[in-house]
């Protein structure tokens, strides 16, 4: 009897101490942080999510970090969006490929307290309050940027162009509905056309930008006979398609004096080198050689391009700061801290800098 009651006593000391157990173990859980891409496959998405995992290490999180196969994807990445708001996260990390997909998402969140913190190109024109800060490169300057160095080496065949022999520059867009890519072909744009306007005799009523209508902004000048600013977007985000649009362009190159093409990302790069043998044709062609290409972002073939001259050069941002940042501000956002958007940073690269200590590490493959 004596050891039955000792059992007994043992098993009702035991269930009350459980709860305290459950809840000790609760407590030791690390929070968890949702961090939703826009892709994984690219170079530029791996650097991210190394940059996030490193923050995840520094501040005691757990995250997941995913994307969608490619950048036009929308539906995949609500169901991931869905999925991980499914496991209580604490905060999230989101790049949206299309704000108005995830209205629903974001407006729970908001109701229920949770921050969401913009990555990237961020959730542009999200309901107010339901973005808490942003961790992104401000896309607009960094192509600015890259037009003032392409300006520098065309100048003076923009200053000889008229109307009987034009010139015309090419802006390679990946789609018409990314934030960051709207800016970068909208920041180009818009410096190339003031460079014009007031660094040569020509001026506005000179230039024409034409082509994609997303790209073409309500004071864009449009009349112009004698430099054309054509911004180009491939029938869809796959790489033949932007390897399609490349070999369209340069197969216009003689007839429409083309002087320069700027590729807005990583993809459109990579169109641009598969229609001209990684970069060598366009050295290697006399009708070619006199094109200036600037690129925007790193990757191993993008690199060799530049290394070798066959581009001027390329912008790059610091993804993996941007990975960092995003789950950073994430988890203060979560702690109660105020936080606000952060530029993460743009640097334009050559051959003669790109092994210098602040800028090779910017240079993922």
């Amino acid at each position: 009897m004596k050891k039955t009651l000792v059992v007994l006593l043992a098993l009702v000391i035991l269930a009350s101490l459980t709860p305290i157990f459950a809840q000790g173990t609760k407590e030791d859980a690390k929070p968890y942080i949702a961090v939703v891409s826009k892709g994984e496959q690219h170079d530029f998405w791996q650097q991210v999510k190394l940059g996030a995992n490193a923050a995840a290490a520094e501040y005691g999180v757990d995250i997941t970090f995913e994307g969608p196969p490619s950048e036009s994807d929308v539906q995949i990445q609500v169901e991931m969006l869905n999925n991980a708001m499914a496991k209580n996260p604490v905060a999230i990390a989101l790049a949206a490929l299309n704000t108005s997909s995830v209205l629903d998402q974001l407006q729970e969140t908001k109701s229920k307290g949770i921050p969401v913190i913009g990555f990237d190109s961020g959730v542009p024109e999200a309901p107010a309050g339901s973005i808490w800060a942003n961790a992104s490169t401000d896309n607009y300057n960094a192509a600015g940027l890259a037009a003032e160095k392409m300006f520098a080496q065309i100048q003076g065949k923009i200053e000889a162009a008229s109307q009987t022999n034009p010139v015309k520059i090419i802006v390679l867009n990946q789609d018409a509905s990314g934030e960051s890519l709207l800016s970068r072909g909208k920041g180009f744009r818009d410096t190339m056309v003031k460079l014009i306007d007031e660094k040569t005799s020509l001026s506005k009523s000179d230039i024409k930008v034409m082509g994609n209508t997303a790209y073409i902004a309500s004071d864009s000048p449009t009349s112009g006979k004698k430099v054309f600013i054509e911004m180009v977007v491939p029938a869809s985000a796959a790489m033949t398609d932007a390897t399609n649009s490349a070999q369209a362009v340069l197969n216009k190159v003689a007839s429409d004096r083309v002087l320069g093409i700027f590729c807005s990302n990583e993809a459109t790069v990579k169109g641009l080198l598969a229609a001209t043998n990684d970069g060598a044709t366009l050295k290697s062609n006399a009708t070619f050689k006199d094109i200036i290409v600037i690129g925007y972002d790193a990757g191993a073939g993008q690199k060799n391009a530049v290394r070798n001259g066959y581009f001027l050069g390329s912008i790059t941002q610091d993804p993996y700061s941007i990975g960092f940042k995003a789950v950073e501000l994430a988890y203060k956002a979560y702690k109660g801290e105020k936080v606000a958007d952060v530029d993460t940073g743009a640097k334009f690269y050559d051959k003669t800098n790109m092994d210098d200590a602040d800028i090779k590490g910017l240079l993922y493959d």
